[in-house]
């Protein structure tokens, strides 16, 4: 039996995250906007007397969509902060502890082959720049305080993650498609995409990426990138909600005047396949994992009335 921090608890990551370690039998502490805030460091200081195992620093203010581009300043203070405060409990009060950090595969500049040594490189988009560079700061200040103190650590670099148990008003594209078909299924709204619908992106299922995580634990002091290995149009994934919910995906409008951020991005995951092997990092189909989700979201639509 393990203790185990985890910041950010309460998100969807974090949820599923505790779920799994609760089921495995570690006892668990956790940090988010009430208990723990990681606003100031010494709200931490709660767990003092206790000595973890590892702390999942999974908190993070991040929306998608244009969220970024509005209030890059805000996102900026707000992320450095929850990032310095975390890492600084971490050397002055849980040196002893395994620090598990989640990046960000917007971090990755646009134009370049998207493998863990080219993380740093470039500059990543625009749109997500704030963000992007609050998530390489994380993983520089990681590396400082490693090399200084002799601290472990872990830093992974997800795709966009998906399933079932998310929260409702989550942005992130798969799950607008989500609720949007859903609308436009019972609601008779419009179901429209950003752009062409021909930019490409990758998803990771939630259990799949928390499974390797978790696999990958006795690792020390690297970056892996966490993703399917498969990219898919706009358009395509914009099918596989239609047909879960069975709706005319020829009802679906676009919309070119919409920011649409990079044209593809899939992370290179051989790094982290070589390391889990021969466990699989994908188990989980997307279609399967999209039909989850949907029926999860509806669930929850009835149950909310």
């Amino acid at each position: 039996m393990k203790k185990v921090l985890v910041t950010g608890a309460t998100g969807f990551l974090g949820t599923h995250l505790c779920k799994r370690l609760k089921k495995e039998g570690h006892q668990v502490y956790i940090s988010n906007t009430k208990i723990a805030n990681l606003s100031k460091v010494e709200n931490l200081n709660i767990y003092n007397d206790i000595k973890f195992d590892y702390i999942f620093h999974l908190a993070a203010v991040t929306k998608a969509g244009d969220y970024c581009l509005k209030y890059k300043g805000d996102q900026w203070l707000s992320n450095q902060t929850i990032n310095t405060n975390i890492l600084k409990y971490w050397k002055d009060f849980q040196p002893q502890a395994k620090m598990v950090c989640m990046g960000t595969s917007c971090s990755y500049a646009p134009d370049i082959f998207m493998t863990e040594e080219n993380y740093l490189l470039g500059e990543p988009d625009k749109g997500l720049y704030t963000y992007a560079m609050t998530k390489r700061m994380l993983l520089v200040g990681l590396r400082s305080l490693s090399e200084q103190y002799g601290l472990e650590w872990l830093y992974f670099i997800p795709s966009t993650l998906y399933g079932p148990n998310f929260e409702l008003d989550d942005n992130h594209f798969i799950f607008d498609f989500i609720r949007n078909c859903y609308n436009a299924k019972y609601n008779n709204d419009d179901f429209v995409i950003w752009g062409d619908g021909e930019q490409r992106r990758e998803l990771i299922y939630i259990d799949d990426a928390v499974d390797a995580m978790l696999a990958l634990l006795g690792e020390k002091n690297e970056v892996f990138n966490l993703g399917s290995g498969q990219d898919n149009s706009i358009n395509e994934f914009a099918m596989m909600v239609c047909q879960a919910y069975d709706y005319d995906s020829n009802m679906i409008k676009r919309d070119l005047t919409k920011y649409v951020g990079v044209r593809e991005k899939k992370i290179d995951t051989v790094k982290i396949d070589k390391h889990l092997y021969p466990k699989k990092l994908v188990n989980t189909h997307i279609e399967q994992g999209i039909m989850r989700a949907v029926t999860y979201f509806k669930k929850e639509i009835i149950k909310n009335g």
